[in-house]
């Protein structure tokens, strides 16, 4: 019987380089994600994970001509930033950010803004003209999201944790392979964090390649077995979070004596 061919990696990254204003934010930097697979990317604030997740997005790229280095998003080196965005679902909190700042502000409401994902912007213009089709589509994002009740409010009448429903269902258009989401419960009251990761399971179950990028240990999922340590720009860990989570890795990481707590199959970061 003939082998079925492998599917490309998601990413594969090896020996990368990114400056920013002069200064080395990644050096020497590998990674590689498989299809499918879920992974929890760990570290402190300026440690290098939104530099990371603008390489992943192409907003940045590494420096060339480094002997050695491979900066490959499923299997090409060379991509239509559209194309990219048909297959890699982005889910940032910078998005809404830029919403609230606009010198007019807009009343986006919720289908408005999975709508959106459809013409790469932040809610709808007059130009865009929506077909049945996209329509439906939406509709179905937010029903499986649990907020299709919610899909005429505007985005300010809702809460944190159902605005990033709604960024998801944006980022759920175009049925994507994976989604990057940068520190998604950054801010959530632990009610609203407790739902936000229910949905976030839901993801994983329907087959998503999920990469959490975060500095919460709350965000390790149950569902999720690999993680990532990152630090000053660098991967200090990579592996099953039995082997790579502990009080004294994450006390390194974070530049304190902190104790690991394991409740069920979560996790809980406190001071030692």
């Amino acid at each position: 019987m003939a082998r079925l061919p492998s599917l490309p990696w998601i990413i594969d990254f090896h020996n990368l380089t990114v400056v920013r204003a002069d200064v080395p934010v990644l050096s020497g930097f590998s990674l590689q994600v498989k299809p499918g697979e879920p992974l929890v990317i760990l570290g402190p604030n300026g440690s290098g994970k939104s530099t990371l997740v603008k390489l992943i997005t192409c907003e940045l790229y590494p420096q060339t001509g480094i002997e050695g280095s491979r900066f490959r998003l499923f299997g090409l080196d060379r991509w239509g930033i559209e194309d990219l965005r048909r297959r890699l679902g982005i889910v940032a909190l910078d998005m809404l950010q830029n919403l609230s700042h606009e010198v007019t502000p807009r009343q986006v409401t919720a289908i408005d803004m999975v709508l959106s994902g459809f013409f790469n912007s932040l809610g709808l213009w007059p130009h865009h003209h929506v077909n049945a089709q996209q329509r439906r589509r939406a509709k179905q994002i937010l029903r499986f999201l649990e907020i299709h009740h919610l899909a005429d409010r505007p985005l300010s009448a809702m809460s944190s944790g159902e605005q990033r429903r709604a960024l998801i269902g944006r980022a759920l258009v175009h049925d994507p392979e994976a989604l990057i989401l940068d520190e998604p419960s950054n801010s959530l009251d632990p009610g609203a964090v407790h739902e936000f990761h229910g949905i976030l399971r839901k993801l994983l179950r329907s087959g998503k390649s999920l990469v959490l990028v975060t500095h919460q240990v709350a965000d390790i999922l149950p569902e999720i077995d690999r993680v990532i340590l990152m630090k000053q720009g660098r991967i200090v860990a990579d592996g099953p979070k039995r082997q790579v989570l502990s009080s004294a890795s994450l006390s390194r990481l974070f530049g304190r004596r902190l104790r690991l707590i394991r409740l069920g199959a979560n996790y809980e970061l406190v001071r030692a």
